[in-house]
């Protein structure tokens, strides 16, 4: 196709600087707008070396290659429960191959990969792998692998250069730890690994590394999952104890050292010596790992690309104040995890920034919704959500104004596998202010974010319990357990699992 001339006197009426999943959605709307538009991506290496191609931490290193990994432990469950299913099962010849694994996620991404940079194509949007640097409120200095330099005006540009994680600032750190970036491309089965970090990206992490048959320890500074209801938190953590996780909690690492190759390794390369401050005992802890992730958070990669030419400002983990998407220059703008304050999520970036090219180029109207967004960490006991945590609602309304409704419940599924019955749980919290409407609603159990995601509507329509209440459950389903909730926290009557 040939490109779209600029409607202004720029080379390109937009650039998108970040071609993760917000940016490329914003970029294709703005061009089915008949405007120009250009998007750079350029990923730099970690300190291990990894890269990617187009699309983003989602597509990547994130959301898609961690499901696939957490799909791999639900396969192993689901043999481990075929024998009392009746299927013959020789367990003896079950084993895991982390290289096919590995290869089979790579080759997926790769897929993604190539097909977003064809779409772009057919959506008549230029791609460049380029690292962009501010000039200017309307100049763009880009350096592509060659290290070529060019230098492109746009009247707009839209900020969706995403975050990478953070490395704690100890010896050896970067040295010798992975993180999320590296995981999911490790070229050698991780072995005994070390997980730092309490955050849902260390959580799933280690889940699916246990699942998996490799001895994984998580080291946690305090709280697990901040921001989540902190009761899942805790039970996520205990079903994650209970099926062979190990924690240490109120750890802090202190160093990794390098150990040369030894007969024992369980990965053949080397091992890595721990020390950390131990809250509980008040001494030093040590151990040696075969591999150490962390998953401490993540930063906005916003450090050096030139805000200080825009006049903007980035706080310490590098994200900027953009209210309704628009920075403090008015000609530039921002979408996804760059934005302080905005949930770090990729169905979030992508409907900001469809939204935001309607509203520039479309004369739309219509603002992103930020509130009670839908969203699930997939741990071996998978978690969603909408809404409040219990404490924040306690914190906001006062307890006397909420009423809780909960219940433990057994998936039919776990029945006959004789797998535990009081583990999965949900719970509903109520506003009694506001006509019992459902202002947090919370599930622990299989296939939680398929049916967390429906109720995502009810909420945005205002559903009380009352509306819960009148719908027809389907049964047997774990979701319908949300339609016949009638034990509240305040009677403190045994929320247990009944039968059907």
């Amino acid at each position: 196709m040939a490109e779209t001339p600029s409607t202004t006197g720029y080379d390109y009426d937009l650039i998108v600087v970040g071609g993760g999943s917000g940016g490329l959605a914003l970029s294709k709307q703005a061009a089915k707008l008949g405007k120009r538009v250009c998007v750079l991506d350029f990923v730099k290496p970690s300190p291990q070396g990894s890269t990617w191609g187009l699309g983003g931490t989602c597509v990547n290193v994130g959301c898609i290659p961690k499901k696939l990994m957490h799909q791999a432990c639900l396969l192993g469950e689901a043999i481990e429960d075929a024998e009392k299913f009746g299927w013959e099962v020789e367990k003896a010849n079950i084993k895991h191959d982390w290289s096919k694994l590995v290869m089979g996620v790579s080759d997926h991404i790769g897929g993604l990969n190539f097909a977003y940079r064809v779409s772009l194509r057919e959506n008549n949007v230029t791609y460049l792998n380029a690292y962009g640097v501010f000039k200017d409120a309307h100049t763009i200095e880009c350096t592509d692998k060659k290290r070529k330099v060019t230098t492109l005006t746009a009247e707009h540009f839209v900020l969706a250069v995403g975050g990478r994680p953070k490395y704690p600032d100890i010896p050896g750190a970067r040295e010798l730890g992975i993180t999320s970036d590296d995981m999911f491309s490790l070229p050698y089965a991780p072995g005994k690994t070390l997980v730092v970090g309490a955050s849902y990206v260390a959580l799933e992490c280690a889940g699916f590394l246990t699942g998996l048959g490799y001895d994984t320890t998580v080291m946690a500074r305090s709280i697990f999952l901040r921001g989540f209801d902190q009761q899942c938190a805790e039970q996520i953590a205990a079903y994650m104890s209970e099926h062979g996780t190990k924690f240490l909690r109120r750890c802090v690492p202190l160093s990794l050292e390098r150990i040369e190759p030894e007969a024992d390794s369980a990965t053949g390369r080397h091992r890595i010596r721990v020390t950390w401050e131990d809250g509980l005992a008040n001494e030093p802890g040590s151990d040696v790992f075969d591999t150490v992730l962390f998953a401490i958070g993540r930063e906005a990669v916003t450090s050096t690309i030139g805000l200080e030419a825009l006049g903007l400002k980035a706080n310490a983990s590098g994200k900027v104040d953009a209210p309704l998407e628009q920075t403090s220059v008015p000609n530039v703008f921002a979408i996804g995890d760059v934005i302080n304050g905005r949930p770090e999520l990729t169905p979030v970036a992508i409907q900001a920034g469809r939204l935001l090219a309607k509203r520039l180029y479309g004369g739309a109207t219509t603002q992103m919704d930020y509130a009670n967004i839908p969203t699930t960490v997939f741990t071996p006991l998978e978690y969603g959500c909408i809404g409040m945590a219990e404490e924040d609602a306690i914190a906001l309304y006062k307890e006397e104004n909420i009423e809780v409704f909960h219940q433990y419940f057994q998936p039919l599924e776990w029945t006959v596998a004789h797998r535990p019955a009081s583990t999965c749980y949900c719970k509903l919290i109520c506003n009694k202010l506001d006509n019992m409407r459902v202002i947090g609603l919370h599930i622990l159990g299989p296939n939680a974010g398929e049916i967390t995601q429906g109720y995502g509507v009810a909420f945005r329509l205002g559903a009380t319990k009352d509306d819960f209440d009148m719908t027809v459950g389907i049964h047997p389903t774990c979701s319908e357990n949300f339609t016949t909730l009638d034990i509240t926290r305040a009677s403190g009557l045994d929320p247990g699992a009944k039968g059907c």
